[in-house]
C-alpha cells in the first residue's frame, strides 16, 4: 500500500487547486510512462498539468550505431545472440534482429542473462553474446551473470554492454534540452539502486523540483502534488515519495557488485548524443567477457528511418502525436522507431492507451 492515504479525487483536487499556471512535468522513467498511459493520469490532469516523457526507456535510447553492431554480431559464424524480447523488432539502419532471425541467424529471447549462461554451459562449441541493454536496474543481474560465467570457466559467454546510467543523462538533458520543464518525476527502481542523494544535483545545479515515486496511480499523483507544492513555493529539492523502496544511499551491496564488474565509460544515447561516463563497460580484467572487444564489428553508414522523431520524444521536446508518422506509417505492427517497439516506449504507450484521445480515427 502507498504511504499516503488520500483518495485519487482528493489528490487531483489538491493539485488543480494549487496551480498558478499550466505546468510541464517530465516523467523520466519508461515504466512511469506506461503506468501514466494505463491509468489515464494524463487526461485526469489536463490541461493544467502536461506530462511529457523523457530518456528513461533503455531500448529507446540505445543508439542506432549500437543496434547496427548487434545486427552484425548476429551475422557472425558460430555466434548466438541472446536478448530480451523488446530488442527484436527495433529498426536498425537496414535490418532488425527479427529479420536476421528469420534469415537463419541464431537469436534467442530470454528473460534473464542467467538463461544465456546456461546455454553457454550446455553448448560450449558456440559463442553466446548477451545484449546488455538497460539502466542501473539491469546491471546487477548482468554483473552476476559475468561472475557466474567466470566461476564456471565459460570462455564462450560474453556481454555486449549497452548499459547506461541515469544521472549523467539527466545532466545532459537539463543542460541542453530545448524543452521547458517545471519538474521531474524520477524513476523509483533506478533510485532504489543509486539512492535519493545521488540525484540531489537536479535541485542543486538546476533549481528544478524532483520527486521519486512508485508506479501506481496514487504514487504518481502524490508525486505530482509534491512537485506542485514546491513549484508554487519556488522551492527545489529531490523528494523521496517512495520510502518503502528507496533509501537515502540506495543499495550499497548492489552498487559494489556493479563496480566489481563494470566501470564507467562514454556512451552514445539516442537524442542526447555522446555523454561522458554515462555507460558501463566491463572492467579491463574481465575483457574476455566483453563482446565489443571479442567481436569488433564495424557498422556501415548509420541511418534513422526518415521522419522518425523518437529523439525529440526522448528529450521531451514533443509528444508522440506531434510526430507525423504516429499511428499512420508508424504503429506497433510496423514500427519506424524504438519508441513504438519497446513496452516502455512513449509512442507505444500513447498508441496503446491514448491514441483515441489524441488522434482522429
Amino acid at each position: 500500500m502507498s504511504e499516503h492515504r488520500e483518495t485519487v479525487s482528493a489528490l487531483i483536487q489538491r493539485i488543480k487547486s494549487r496551480l498558478p499556471a499550466t505546468l510541464r512535468l517530465m516523467e523520466v522513467c519508461g515504466t512511469h510512462t506506461t503506468a501514466i498511459g494505463r491509468s489515464g493520469i494524463r487526461s485526469l490532469l489536463a490541461p493544467e498539468v502536461e506530462l511529457v516523457s523523457g530518456p528513461g526507456c533503455p531500448v529507446c535510447v540505445t543508439s542506432q550505431g549500437d543496434l547496427d553492431q548487434m545486427i552484425l554480431l548476429a551475422r557472425q559464424p558460430g555466434v548466438t545472440v541472446v536478448t530480451f524480447g523488446d530488442m527484436l523488432r527495433v529498426p536498425g539502419s537496414d535490418s532488425t534482429l527479427e529479420m536476421e532471425k528469420a534469415g537463419g541467424a541464431d537469436i534467442r529471447v530470454v528473460y534473464s542473462p542467467f538463461d544465456a549462461v546456461k546455454m553457454a554451459e550446455a553448448e560450449r562449441e558456440r559463442q553466446f553474446v548477451f545484449l546488455g541493454v538497460g539502466f542501473e536496474t539491469t546491471a546487477p543481474a548482468l554483473a552476476m551473470s559475468v561472475e557466474l560465467a567466470c566461476e564456471k570457466g565459460l570462455s564462450n559467454y560474453s556481454v555486449f554492454s549497452c548499459l547506461k546510467t541515469m544521472p549523467p543523462a539527466l545532466h545532459a538533458l537539463l543542460k541542453g534540452s530545448k524543452a521547458t520543464l517545471h519538474g521531474l518525476i524520477l524513476p523509483g527502481h533506478v533510485s532504489a539502486v543509486i539512492g535519493r542523494a545521488a540525484q540531489d544535483f537536479v535541485a542543486g545545479c538546476y533549481h528544478l523540483p524532483a520527486a521519486i515515486t512508485g508506479f501506481d496511480l496514487q504514487d504518481i499523483l502524490y508525486a505530482v502534488s509534491v512537485l506542485v507544492e514546491m513549484i508554487v513555493s519556488d522551492e527545489a529539492a529531490v523528494v523521496n515519495c517512495y520510502p518503502r523502496v528507496v533509501q537515502e544511499d540506495g543499495n550499497p551491496a548492489v552498487v559494489t557488485l556493479m563496480k566489481r564488474v563494470f566501470t564507467p565509460s562514454d556512451a552514445q544515447w539516442r537524442g542526447l548524443g555522446s555523454i561522458e561516463q554515462s555507460g558501463l563497460s566491463l572492467r579491463h580484467e574481465l575483457a574476455g567477457f566483453d563482446a565489443r572487444l571479442r567481436f569488433p564489428v564495424i557498422p556501415g553508414e548509420v541511418r534513422v528511418k526518415p521522419g522518425c522523431r523518437c529523439a525529440n520524444v526522448l528529450l521531451g521536446e514533443i509528444t508522440p502525436p506531434d510526430c507525423t508518422l504516429f499511428a499512420s506509417a508508424c504503429s506497433p505492427l510496423h514500427p519506424e522507431g524504438p519508441c513504438m517497439v519497446s513496452s516502455e516506449g512513449a509512442c507505444a504507450a500513447y498508441y496503446r492507451f491514448e491514441r483515441r484521445r489524441v488522434v482522429n480515427i
